[in-house]
């Protein structure tokens, strides 16, 4: 039987699907080649593993998945255990702005500690990223973080910063108060997706206070809501993250009364030394923010 084989069926019964295999194999292989590859194995066995649309197992492929599943998880674990005990590899997830502004001092820091230290980054929204962690395709989240955490996550609380809007600024509001108070708020809300934190506890208060204002609007990242309100579109939900600058065309208006978000690190089990060591540096680079 060909280990290769098995490999690549490890991650395609782990991500589930061909397509979801190839984002997460540690190293390039096109989806044509595993689709190939997985039709040699299945060929040589003389049965089928998994059905391809919707993907599910076969009672053949779960038997197979769960023999060979031990060996391809643990692979990393026996690596840092052969190299001295200490992991050199860290898969960390986070917003774009994190692993651009605020990551590579990390890494940096972690490199002088860990010699030959490879890490991989992704990128992804805070449902997304929680998502990762549960099926073990990161180790380590800095994302925003529910009070509520998931069977097995826990979680190290590094900021809390404050939910602002956005307006653009030429515009006569002065106070959120001025929106509350009118009968109908006519300008165009521009929020993140409905399921993420961030537009989730901003319609909590406006339930609380009564207000119905819903997303005209919906934004991957901050930095587009904060494009969109700069060219006039609406007014924005955002996070007033330190040392940040807005655009001369964006300015914020406060909102008094709402709780604020919470950033932190978050990840599964027992922590590594790997993972304590970059959550102590996220703390100390989170004291300079404040």
């Amino acid at each position: 039987m060909n280990v290769h084989h098995l490999e690549l069926f490890y991650y395609v019964a782990r991500h589930g699907g061909i397509m979801p295999a190839v984002r997460n194999i540690p190293y390039g292989i096109q989806q044509p080649a595993v689709s190939s590859q997985m039709a040699q194995l299945e060929e040589f066995l003389g049965t089928t593993l998994f059905q391809r649309r919707p993907f599910e197992l076969t009672a053949e492929g779960e038997r197979l998945f769960q023999f060979i599943q031990p060996f391809f998880a643990n692979l990393d674990k026996m690596a840092g255990e052969l190299q001295g005990g200490q992991a050199r590899h860290i898969r960390v997830g986070a917003s774009a702005i994190v692993l651009r502004d605020h990551l590579p001092e990390v890494f940096q820091a972690a490199r002088k500690k860990f010699p030959g230290l490879k890490l991989s980054l992704r990128e992804g929204y805070p449902v997304q990223l929680e998502q990762m962690l549960q099926r073990d395709e990161i180790d380590l989240a800095f994302t925003l973080i529910e009070r509520k955490m998931p069977a097995g996550v826990q979680s190290l609380t590094l900021l809390e910063l404050p939910l602002v809007l956005l307006a653009e600024k030429s515009s006569r509001i002065k106070s959120a108060e001025e929106l509350w108070e009118r009968d109908k708020i006519d300008e165009t809300l521009i929020c993140l997706p409905q399921g993420e934190t961030v537009c989730k506890n901003f319609q909590k208060q406006l339930g609380e206070l009564g207000v119905d204002w819903f997303p005209g609007i919906e934004a991957s990242s901050v930095e587009l809501i904060e494009a969109y309100v700069a060219s006039g579109l609406g007014i924005g939900v955002s996070i007033a993250i330190p040392q940040k600058n807005l655009s001369p065309k964006v300015r914020a208006v406060a909102l008094d009364g709402f709780p604020p978000l919470i950033i932190g690190g978050m990840w599964r089990g027992r922590k590594t030394p790997l993972i304590d060591f970059f959550l102590a540096e996220a703390q100390k680079r989170a004291r300079l923010l404040v």
